[in-house]
């Protein structure tokens, strides 16, 4: 089987490595911005050595990833000298193949796996390997090998084009970081009564599952509760003059996201429609 190797041992790369390491794949070689991080990873992987540099990375591993972050992959490329044949990934949700132009001048063959996840140092990153999605992006000697190492990990995959990649990443910035946005910003209100944000969050955990749930379940527009799905206006106004008074910073997010679940509403069955569009009308002003 095919060596990998990781330049890079944060989250992401800390869990691919592992997770593929667990399945069967022979990881020979690690580096990090810090040696802190690659013998932390190390020691989880027997056979992987800590190298001191991206290079030593490369000579090693037939499969190389650098999982870096975005900024720094280009530049990582650049200073390592690839050879004919090899595989050379990258794992950025963000951006194509094309940062990846050196290594392809050097004969390798690249391409792009994009782990659709959330990945914590609190929580076990292997454990949310299993069941996601994968974005891939290769030609035909590299989408087989991605595809493979999907598989084994549990997951499914899609395949996508260079200019799919800033609508694929701007959709899981919505689902995922603006989601912890407004976790604070709902944590943030509950303390102008003086609850603490730590409390506030367990207590609106339960809220927010029940909500992923319905989703998951029931569909985006079946699960849609609320005032604005039951056209209550008056709700509407007061929420407003209480963000006038306790949080101005507020009202043009609570305008907008409010404008934007009019759309949702107005697609449930039977809604209230006169309802609805006094709150349209009251969100536009």
């Amino acid at each position: 089987m095919q060596t990998l190797g990781f330049i890079g041992a944060g989250t992401v790369g800390s869990a691919l490595a592992v997770g593929l390491a667990g399945k069967g794949y022979p990881v020979s070689g690690i580096a990090s911005r810090t040696s802190q991080s690659a013998n932390r990873l190390c020691r989880k992987i027997p056979s992987a050595q800590i190298c001191f540099n991206p290079q030593e990375v490369a000579d090693t591993a037939d499969i190389v990833f650098i999982t870096t972050p975005d900024d720094a992959i280009v530049e990582v490329c650049r200073s390592i000298s690839w050879h004919t044949g090899q595989y050379v990934i990258h794992c950025s949700g963000a951006y194509s193949a094309d940062l990846l132009q050196t290594a392809h001048g050097f004969g390798a063959h690249t391409g792009v796996m994009h782990s659709l996840q959330s990945f914590s140092l609190q929580t076990d990153p292997v454990k949310n390997l299993r069941g996601i999605t994968y974005a891939l992006e290769g030609d035909d000697q590299t989408l087989p090998v991605l595809e493979d190492m999907v598989k084994v990990l549990g997951g499914e995959w899609i395949i996508l084009k260079p200019s799919d990649k800033p609508s694929y990443h701007l959709a899981a910035v919505i689902a995922s970081n603006y989601l912890v946005t407004l976790m604070k910003m709902a944590a943030g209100l509950w303390q102008t009564f003086g609850v603490p944000e730590d409390k506030a969050v367990k207590s609106l955990m339960p809220l927010v599952r029940g909500t992923l749930s319905n989703i998951e379940k029931a569909g985006i527009t079946s699960a849609l509760s609320g005032p604005i799905a039951r056209g209550d206006y008056g709700t509407v106004l007061k929420h407003l003059a209480n963000l006038e008074n306790t949080a101005p910073e507020l009202l043009p997010v609570y305008k907008e996201l409010g404008r934007q679940t009019v759309k949702i509403a107005l697609d449930k069955e039977n809604p209230n429609i006169t309802g609805i569009e006094k709150v349209s009308a009251i969100l536009a002003n």
